[in-house]
């Protein structure tokens, strides 16, 4: 088990099955991506989020497949899933089994899913702690798909999200349209699953209520210690990432999010060494530095999305921060990257 907030975690065996299921040997997965060749037979083994980021970009690499993740997804066997994942095919309907999977996903990475819905729209967002050089296209998109097939595999229909918002460039593959089945639009601001909040209410056909009462206790009480012991500044710095292009985030608003009082959450920053002007801070740099990396991001446009009100503040404060321009920030980090 992982903290929400640590920097390692350990790889289910379904990972490893997944790339064999895709045509990939994981000993070649695990060199091409700089890590020990034995990675995947030491059980207690744990790797860092950038670890994981480069074993994904190896993936993408040696499949020579833009659609990669969403075959990875579809040829996953549910069966090899941790606890903390295969609890939401129990559940009742599709939103209990979103909701499962978005409050138990911690158990397993530090990795935050945020679902949203207003009106027709839920709208599903994931949030990697410790990203700071931007999270790999089919990581993506294996989330992404594994949301829809979660849907497909428990209702028994096939769920057709209302659409798919992704940061990337265009890809030349039509695998997106036809597995997501709706409007896949590249070039966004951000990555989000779009779904129908109708589609949200159709029960499971998966559900088994006997093992929901086994497993839901043991997880909940797994969580609850986890998020006792976790560190509460990563958890702010993720809420901020998320709410940073609406406007300066209020303490307030933060603590609402992470369901603890204003004052608990003060006396948590401050007892880890911080305050909340300074977790802006390193939220709007760690931001910056992910989009800046996208290079189909125009640079006034990371000014916006990261809550400046103009292009003449952000480079002032982009120049205080790095010593440089953001325009030669991306040039050399984007040739390394």
């Amino acid at each position: 088990m992982s903290s929400a907030s640590d920097e390692r975690f350990k790889l289910p065996n379904a990972f490893w099955s997944g790339l064999q299921a895709i045509g990939l040997s994981p000993a070649s997965v695990l060199r091409q991506a700089g890590l020990p060749a034995t990675l995947h037979i030491r059980d207690k083994t744990q790797i860092a989020t950038a670890q994981f980021f480069s074993l994904w970009r190896a993936i993408e690499t040696l499949s020579e497949d833009p659609a990669v993740g969403i075959r990875f997804a579809t040829s996953l066997d549910t069966a090899l899933l941790p606890p903390s994942s295969l609890v939401a095919f129990y559940a009742r309907d599709y939103r209990d089994g979103l909701a499962r999977t978005a409050r138990f996903k911690a158990l397993c990475a530090p990795e935050r899913v945020d679902i949203n819905c207003e009106g027709d729209e839920c709208s599903i967002r994931v949030e990697w702690v410790h990203d700071r050089g931007g999270e790999p296209a089919a990581l993506v998109d294996v989330a992404y798909a594994s949301f829809v097939e979660l849907g497909r595999q428990g209702t028994g229909v096939r769920i057709v999200p209302k659409r798919v918002e992704l940061m990337r460039p265009p890809v030349s593959s039509n695998a997106y349209q036809d597995y997501f089945g709706c409007c896949v639009h590249f070039g966004s601001s951000h990555n989000a699953l779009v779904l129908n909040s109708t589609d949200l209410d159709r029960p499971f056909r998966t559900h088994n209520p006997e093992l929901l009462e086994m497993l839901g206790p043991a997880l909940a009480s797994a969580l609850q210690e986890l998020v006792a012991h976790s560190s509460v500044s990563d958890q702010v710095k993720v809420v901020l990432k998320r709410t940073m292009a609406s406007g300066r985030p209020e303490l307030s608003e933060v603590a609402r999010e992470l369901g603890i009082s204003e004052r608990t959450l003060q006396r948590r920053i401050t007892e880890e060494g911080y305050n909340f002007r300074q977790l802006i801070l390193e939220a709007r740099q760690d931001i910056v530095r992910r989009l800046l990396l996208d290079l189909s991001i125009d640079i006034n446009e990371v000014a916006y999305l990261v809550g400046f009100e103009d292009a003449n503040s952000f480079y002032r404060a982009f120049r205080a921060w790095e010593g440089t321009t953001p325009k030669q920030w991306r040039d050399t980090h984007s040739r390394h990257h």
